[in-house]
């Protein structure tokens, strides 16, 4: 179906990928593997069409039909949930206009006989037949299923999309991909703002999505429970895996310990041959076989290792300042938008050292509990914090409020106060920006913001 023949990535002389291969068969679905920074996301991209590799090509059907959700967009607004949702269906308007235009031709035109004439009936085949696959004929009920399925009640249908955080607004998007039917659905992190339910009923989805399924996610449940195949990518290769996620674990650690046994056995073999090398090149009579032994070394390929993801963050919260035992008091918050009831009554007291999940549906208010605590918003009631609390808050859409222009050092380094602005590399480098990672703009990487926040701690 899609076709990756000899791509190859380049960033400023380095390869992110050199000369890989692989193909995307009808109902395929593969999880892209690797750790950060190893091409998964700019590999997805390049499979969409979005970006053009620096050598190679991909090669798929003319009428292949292909869905992209990328980990962050540009949301448009203007439209209800709705109206935003239906748009998904334009292609419908289009091919209903294409049959209405051959069914006018097969009207008028008498040449009955003609290759023309012919051509228009194998086009009316292939329209209707499209139209039947993407259900043109029970739009408002597939309309009704995702959004329902993906969290939404038929309340929210006619509220405006900007109405909806930056997390509903991606389902919305999801939404419109998955009633579009394409050939092959690519998506990047398509779990990151979907709650249980909403996970679940996308894996039943995909149990019965008869295209093909390329994704990346960091949730090893979801890729067990959707995945078939694992294409890791590493060390500019890939290596693809006739399995799920799991088990594709277990044998990249077989396939490690089998590289290091070659590793160690050629070494031997190295060290053996430099060792006669310089034994015979000392004596005239022996010269030429030290000669063919260096060429023998020479022409010998290195066994590589792969460098496995085995890397970690590093970090560890500074003492806090002395403060009291009680660390927040709620006495009857509650928060309305408008005509909109969210939640009210809430009474709680949380002491130091607690650690506390919120719970709940989306929409149920976790988020807007979390703002009201953080002092983001209006609310009922009141929220009032310890004595000498020093409150730290990592907000939903984080990576949204990051100048993507400057470089990762400028960006920390101007929110580092005190004793941290002389820590800024050393912090940098414990959350693995290695190397002149520093210096990148912060637009080059996936999930900056992380590392924002916990400056701010």
């Amino acid at each position: 179906m899609v076709s990756i023949n000899g791509v190859t990535v380049s960033f400023g002389g380095y390869n992110l990928f050199d000369n890989v291969s692989f193909l995307i068969n009808p109902k395929d679905r593969i999880g892209l593997a690797g750790k950060n920074g190893a091409g998964k996301s700019t590999m997805l991209k390049i499979l969409a069409g979005f970006q053009t590799p620096t050598k190679g090509e991909v090669s798929r059907p003319k009428d292949c039909k292909i869905g992209y959700l990328p980990q962050d967009m540009t949301h448009q607004h203007g439209r209800t949930v709705y109206e935003e949702t239906e748009s998904a269906f334009e292609e419908i308007k289009l091919l209903q206009a294409k049959l209405n235009d051959i069914n006018h031709q097969l009207e008028i035109r008498t040449d009955y006989e003609s290759d023309g004439y012919m051509q228009l009936i194998q086009d009316l085949t292939d329209i209707n037949e499209r139209l039947n696959i993407i259900g043109a004929d029970n739009t408002e009920e597939e309309i009704e299923k995702v959004l329902i399925g993906l969290g939404f009640q038929r309340k929210q249908f006619h509220l405006q999309t900007s109405e909806f955080s930056g997390g509903w607004r991606m389902r919305i998007e999801l939404a419109k991909l998955l009633l579009q039917k394409p050939d092959v659905l690519m998506l990047d992190e398509p779990t990151n703002h979907l709650d249980i339910e909403a996970i679940q009923w996308l894996e039943e989805f995909m149990d019965v999505f008869s295209g093909a399924v390329v994704l990346i996610s960091h949730d090893k449940t979801f890729l067990d429970t959707v995945t078939k195949r694992t294409i890791e990518i590493v060390n500019q290769k890939i290596y693809d895996y006739r399995t799920n996620y799991s088990h594709y674990l277990v044998l990249r650690q077989e396939r490690k310990q089998q590289q290091e046994n070659a590793a160690k056995n050629q070494q031997k073999m190295i060290d053996q041959t430099e060792f006669l090398i310089d034994k015979f090149r000392a004596k005239a009579s022996k010269s030429a076989m030290a000669q063919s032994l260096i060429k023998k070394l020479d022409r010998m390929d290195r066994v590589e290792v792969d460098d496995m993801d085995t890397a970690s963050v590093r970090f560890r919260f500074p003492p806090p300042a002395h403060s009291g035992k009680i660390v927040i008091t709620a006495e009857n918050a509650g928060k309305s938008y408008g005509d909109k009831f969210i939640f009210g009554g809430a009474n709680f007291i949380i002491t130091k050292g607690e650690k506390i999940g919120l719970v709940g549906r989306n929409g149920e208010g976790k988020s807007t509990m979390m703002k009201m605590i953080a002092d983001k918003i209006k609310f009922d009631g009141s929220i009032q914090l310890g004595h000498n609390i020093l409150m730290g808050y990592f907000e939903q859409d984080q990576e949204e409020k990051v100048d993507l222009d400057k470089t990762v050092f400028e960006t920390i380094d101007e929110l580092a106060v005190g004793d941290v602005r002389r820590q800024v590399r050393s912090l940098l480098g414990s959350f693995l920006f290695q190397g002149d990672d520093i210096d990148k703009k912060v637009k080059v990487f996936s999930c900056l913001a992380i590392i924002v926040t916990k400056l701010k701690i």
